[in-house]
């Protein structure tokens, strides 16, 4: 773990040493409240909720997580600097997990400054606010799961621009699996298993889940499940280049 912890703060460090870190901060504030009160009509709807705001954070995600992500391993390998991160007494696992946790907590410093919506609700109404923390937890948990699928997409290509593609691509498909679009196209021909099988890889029908203020222990082995698997595919990618 003291590994683990060393690569985090090395690598948050990093990110807030450039302007990248408030850039994408700034972008991130800047889109979720305008989608939040311009177009997902916040006032207008008269109700004391975030509705309109968690509505489009996997839509966010989709195009800001793998902006951050396409560098996590990408960069590393462009420059080289990975064979100086591997000469430290640390095992590829620990590189991948701190590399990993360290871009995460950066995504949930940022959903962390959107606490002013969360106060302007509360000020101007009474909300259940044990929705709100759920939808929360939904959105941190949702990041973390594109993050970790970038990241191990990041490991397998030195251009940041094929990474952020592959990525937005992937996620993409995963987040609309369990939508009627998706489901209809199945339906026709696929049997009834194969169907269950791809609505419940939709991951935003486990985020909504979540969103509604049921915190199902599914919903939280689901994405748990997909960050362990990106990540553990992530540390054999780079096992199997190192050894080549």
């Amino acid at each position: 773990m003291r590994n683990v912890g060393f690569v985090l703060r090395r690598e948050l460090a990093a990110y807030f040493a450039t302007p990248l870190a408030y850039i994408f901060i700034v972008i991130f504030l800047v889109l979720a409240g305008t989608l939040t009160f311009f177009v997902g009509g916040f006032l207008e709807r008269g109700q004391a909720d975030l509705q309109a705001f968690f509505s489009f954070h996997p839509w966010l995600y989709l195009f800001l997580v793998p902006a951050l992500s396409m560098r996590l391993w990408a960069e590393e390998r462009r420059t080289g600097s990975i064979e100086l991160l591997l000469t430290m007494p640390i095992t590829m696992s620990q590189a991948v997990v701190g590399k990993y946790l360290a871009a995460w907590l950066f995504t949930g410093i940022a959903l962390l400054l959107t606490a002013p919506i969360w106060l302007t609700v509360n000020y101007l109404g009474a909300p259940d606010n044990g929705v709100i923390v759920a939808s929360y937890i939904a959105s941190f948990l949702m990041a973390g799961a594109f993050m970790a699928i970038g990241s191990m997409i990041s490991a397998t290509t030195k251009n940041q621009v094929i990474a952020f593609v592959i990525t937005t691509t992937v996620c993409f498909v995963l987040t609309l699996a369990g939508s009627p679009v998706i489901l209809d196209f199945f339906a026709d021909w696929a049997p009834p298993a194969v169907i269950d099988a791809v609505a419940g890889l939709g991951f935003l029908t486990h985020f909504q889940a979540i969103q509604r203020g049921v915190i199902d222990l599914r919903d939280l082995i689901f994405f748990g499940s997909i960050i362990g698997l990106a990540l553990y595919a992530n540390a054999l990618i780079l096992d199997h280049q190192k050894a080549a």
